[in-house]
């Protein structure tokens, strides 16, 4: 799992160009910044938000940037709760406990 976790980044990294810090002044924004306003906007239901948020970086970017905020906000919500991050994600998604 690790892996494919491992070669999943690294083809989303390759895939992505490295720009100058002065080009953020023209709106370029990294996919982190994508995926927290793509996946706020979601919980909020706002259609233009997603939209502006899904073309500032490649799909592929997104969906990594919102799988690796998932990831995180289980982590934290699992260490909060002091539960197991399974626990919390299967609750989140309204599933039954294993």
């Amino acid at each position: 799992m690790w892996n494919r976790l491992r070669e999943s980044s690294a083809r989303v990294f390759r895939s992505m160009r490295l720009e100058p810090d002065s080009r953020k002044d023209s709106g370029t924004h990294n996919l982190f910044e994508a995926a927290a306003v793509y996946v706020s906007a979601r919980a909020t239901d706002n259609e233009e938000r997603i939209e502006e948020a899904s073309g500032w970086v490649s799909p592929e970017a997104l969906s990594f940037g919102v799988s690796e905020l998932a990831c995180r906000a289980v982590l934290t919500l699992a260490r909060e709760r002091e539960e197991s991050p399974q626990a919390v994600a299967r609750a989140l998604l309204g599933l039954p406990t294993a």
